[in-house]
């Protein structure tokens, strides 16, 4: 193994807690359902859950979306007006999918209200926008590797999307010597070509990185791939079961120790 000189990171529930803004804008938005029609906002969220995985993977667009790495619940707040035939149909769509999602939702609670669906449609991804989340120990570590070694952020989605995260979490961004997205590249994690990339970009081999990541079928398969060493975030204590990655932690303070 050569020395390391790079620190790839992921970025959704790596270094943002994605999945608890995704909930918080969830309960912001299913609360204004609360106040017009009583109905429980825990139930509602479950329904447009549901509704919107079935409308988003109906979609002749969902293996573009699954290649690039675009979750269902960020095409209820993305606009997608990025370069590429598939970003233009997917910026059609989207209107349609959350206006959808949101309806079909309440109907699934005995509410049949289009109009209402496209207001809640529109106040999610408002709601999303304010509620930015940080670990607790992102910028711990990364103040800690800042200066020491070549810090990368590689992250799957659409580049507009990402860059608005990036923008409300304003503090972020600094510390990247670069920043790599899947949709500007053309395939995402765990394809193996978006892991040379990063590395031509910083000009390292890759048994002088080690990738940093909460996803074992994107991040760590795709450094496994690459043959660069990986330190898998499990946070929940879920088992690995085909994908092994070099190093296990359950937080993010944890990597300094192995970095150490």
């Amino acid at each position: 193994m050569g020395k390391l000189k790079a620190v790839f990171f992921d970025l959704d529930d790596t270094l943002l807690w994605d999945e608890e803004s995704v909930r918080q804008a969830f309960k912001m938005t299913c609360e204004l359902a609360r106040e017009k029609y009583s109905v429980e906002s825990s139930l509602l969220e479950k329904a447009v859950r549901n509704k919107a995985r079935e409308l988003y993977e109906s979609y002749e667009v969902y293996p573009f979306t699954k290649m690039i790495g675009i979750n269902p619940f960020e095409g209820l707040w993305g606009k997608f007006e990025d370069e590429g035939e598939d970003f233009e149909k997917l910026k059609e769509i989207a209107p349609v999918y959350q206006k959808q999602a949101w309806t079909l939702g309440l109907k699934e609670l005995g509410i049949d209200d289009p109009s209402f669906g496209e207001e809640l449609s529109k106040a999610f991804p408002e709601n999303r926008k304010k509620v930015p989340y940080l670990y607790e120990d992102s910028l711990r570590v990364l103040d800690h590797l800042h200066g020491k070694y070549k810090l990368l952020l590689l992250t799957n989605g659409s580049p507009q999307l990402q860059n608005i995260k990036l923008t409300i979490t304003p503090e972020l961004r600094p510390y990247f010597d670069e920043i790599v997205i899947s949709g500007a590249y053309g395939r995402g994690k765990p394809d193996s070509s978006i892991f040379e990339h990063a590395l031509h970009l910083l000009g390292v081999s890759a048994d002088e990185v080690l990738m940093v990541g909460d996803n074992l079928n994107t991040d760590i398969l795709g450094a496994n791939r690459t043959g660069i060493r990986s330190v898998w975030i499990n946070r929940k204590g879920i088992e690995a079961e085909e994908v092994r990655p070099t190093y296990e932690v359950s937080g993010l303070l944890e990597v300094l120790d192995i970095i150490e």
